[in-house]
């Protein structure tokens, strides 16, 4: 490390010490930008050449060597120096040693501070737009998969008890409609990642006449960063992917539960591929749905991730602080994480098995369809409180008999209910109690056919978009 001109080396007189160097450094884990430092880099060397401080062939000579260290990169045989503190300086100092003193003059009318800020966003903007399209390739397995089980009832739940029978597509596109609000989520996200930092500098501007509308343009943003302040200090869109990532974990570690749930023989409603699944090292007829687990135990790891890096910002004066290195682990971490389950969720549900006659019998079991009944009254005069409390003390009598509703006699049940008669059987079936829920978002077959088409409607706009 001896020997290494530090770019603000010039107020120092001694040098900095070895561990400083060690906990300060972040080209560890911020060459990860590399890539995207490049294009900041050639977007703003065009922007100097426009604004007279580099002539035509400087900006050739210094926009040729930035595309000779891209290629090195993209190879892998460029070597990231920890000395160098971090993915710019690496960057600057290869490029030095491609082109000589010229290098120094791309630094002009900017900072790391404006300089990493953009990276991070050109970042996650390609993300999030590799996150939009696993989440579009999970959805189309939830629609496939309901459209494969249609007409599988089993047993929807409330506390963990047997409820009322649903349909399996029901309950599949239940999860199609929480991935459908994370698209949603992370969409929205984009609108206000689209705005460069580029051109702020260290905080307060430059002197130069640098053109910023170009420099967003020349980088896909849609506009410039109306601060320069906030510019350098804003991580607001860090911590919304944060959110919007973790909020998405949510819902994946939801769908991991009952994937592990249903898995169990206490359940045995699914199976899932032995590709999906692993053993144990001591019991061999273990088949463990690990991924499911992982996933969900992944999830508390981006919400740390999220808390993390609120409790970095809380605290920040206005502008940059060197606690914002702080932003990018926990955001790479997520990325990698929440993409990886992402498509490892798609595989476990396009791998799904339904045991459809375990889950119709379970759904038998429970008295579900005693709300039906309850129904059942009401339809024939009684208010519904009162049916609610006929319907109660008719399945405490089943219960007593050990008999499922529609195996007590009509005799029995006139007995309790002078009102019914022969055709409460028919409200006692969970093909009947799922077929009468035809309510708009119910379970009824037709109903949830119409949320199949449109669910497709989406998926092929979004595909063709």
């Amino acid at each position: 490390m001896a020997g290494v001109k530090k770019p603000w080396g010039g107020r120092f007189r001694e040098a900095t010490h070895a561990l400083v160097e060690e906990f300060t450094e972040s080209v560890s884990f911020d060459q990860r930008l590399a890539l995207y430092d490049i294009r900041v880099n050639l977007a703003h060397v065009e922007v100097l050449r426009k604004a007279g401080l580099l002539s035509p062939e400087e900006a050739r000579v210094l926009s040729q060597g930035l595309r000779e260290i891209e290629e090195e990169i993209r190879s892998g045989k460029f070597v990231f120096r920890r000395e160098l503190e971090d993915v710019h300086m690496n960057l600057e100092m290869a490029l030095r040693e491609k082109v000589g003193p010229l290098a120094g003059k791309l630094h002009t009318g900017r900072s790391r501070n404006d300089q990493v800020a953009t990276d991070f966003r050109l970042y996650l903007l390609a993300e999030t737009g590799e996150i939009l399209q696993e989440l579009l390739a999970l959805r189309q397995a939830l629609v496939e998969k309901a459209e494969e089980v249609f007409g599988v009832i089993l047993p929807g739940f409330t506390h963990l008890q047997h409820a009322q029978p649903v349909l399996l597509s029901h309950h599949l596109l239940a999860y199609y409609e929480m991935f459908r609000r994370d698209t949603e989520r992370f969409r929205d996200l984009r609108r206000r990642l689209e705005v460069c930092p580029l051109g702020a500098a260290a905080l307060a501007g430059t002197p130069y006449p640098l053109d910023r509308d170009l420099a967003a343009r020349l980088l896909g943003f849609r506009e410039p960063a109306r601060n320069s302040m906030d510019a350098v200090s804003d991580r607001d869109f860090a911590l919304e992917f944060l959110f919007a990532s973790a909020l998405t974990m949510m819902h994946l570690s939801r769908l991991s539960e009952e994937i592990i749930l249903w898995m169990s023989p206490e359940f045995g409603f699914i199976d899932l591929p032995d590709a999906l699944c692993t053993g144990s090292s001591i019991m061999p007829q273990k088949k463990n749905p690990d991924v499911a687990e992982l996933i969900r135990g992944k999830t508390g790891r981006v919400y740390g991730h999220l808390m993390a890096l609120l409790t970095v910002m809380k605290g920040l004066p206005l502008t940059y602080n060197r606690d914002l290195q702080e932003d990018k682990e926990p955001v790479f971490d997520t990325v990698d994480t929440l993409r990886a389950s992402l498509t490892l969720a798609a595989l476990m549900v396009e791998g799904l098995r339904p045991r459809a006659e375990r889950m119709r019998a379970m759904a038998e079991e429970g008295y579900t369809t005693a709300t039906d009944l309850a129904d059942y009254l009401v339809l024939k005069g009684v208010p519904f409180r009162e049916a609610h409390h006929l319907a109660g003390r008719i399945v405490a009598r089943a219960e007593e008999k050990g008999v499922k509703l529609w195996e007590l006699p009509l005799s029995e049940l006139q007995g309790l209910c002078e009102r019914i008669d022969q055709d409460v059987y028919a409200w006692l079936t969970v093909e009947g109690s799922v077929a009468r829920r035809r309510t708009p978002g119910g379970t009824s077959p037709e109903r949830v056919r119409e949320a199949l088409e449109t669910a497709r409607r989406e998926l092929e706009e979004e595909w063709c978009g």
